[in-house]
Parts: structure tokens; sequence; C-alpha cells
């Protein structure tokens, strides 16, 4: 609990052990910058981050997120 707390996440315990007790608040991560396209094979869009500070360091502020159907049960993502 006190290193999640450090990272500056939420810490929550749940009674189902697959659920993660330690988790980032929803204002940290990326937001979509404007509406996805579709391609050919998929979708695209521009994935701008957040202004919160992230515990991880280095990150790039803006990205661009493709994601390709690749069969019925297989989504591939490309950042």
């Amino acid at each position: 609990q006190s290193i999640c707390t450090l990272r500056g996440c939420c810490w929550s315990p749940q009674s189902y052990v697959s659920v993660s007790w330690c988790f980032f608040s929803s204002g940290h991560g990326s937001k979509m910058d404007g509406s996805t396209r579709e391609t050919q094979t998929g979708l695209g869009t521009v994935l701008t981050r957040l202004p919160l500070p992230s515990p991880f360091g280095n990150d790039a502020n803006t990205v661009l997120l493709m994601g390709e159907h690749q069969t019925p049960n297989h989504f591939w993502f490309k950042v």
C-alpha cells in the first residue's frame, strides 16, 4: 500500500483476487485527441498525454494508436 500511494496511485482493497488493489486515477494516462478514423484494416486515433505526473518518466506527449482486426479473435495494436 505504501509503494502504491508513493507513486500517486489509488489504493482500494477488493474482495476479488483478480482485481488490482493499486491503480491510476482517471486523470492519468492519455485521451483521444479528435475522433477515431477508419483505415482499410481497422482504426486509428491520436492520443495526447494528460498533464498529471507520470511514474514512468520520459513520456511521449502525443502518439498515434492504430488497431487492426486480424482475425475474429485477434486485434492488433500499434503505438
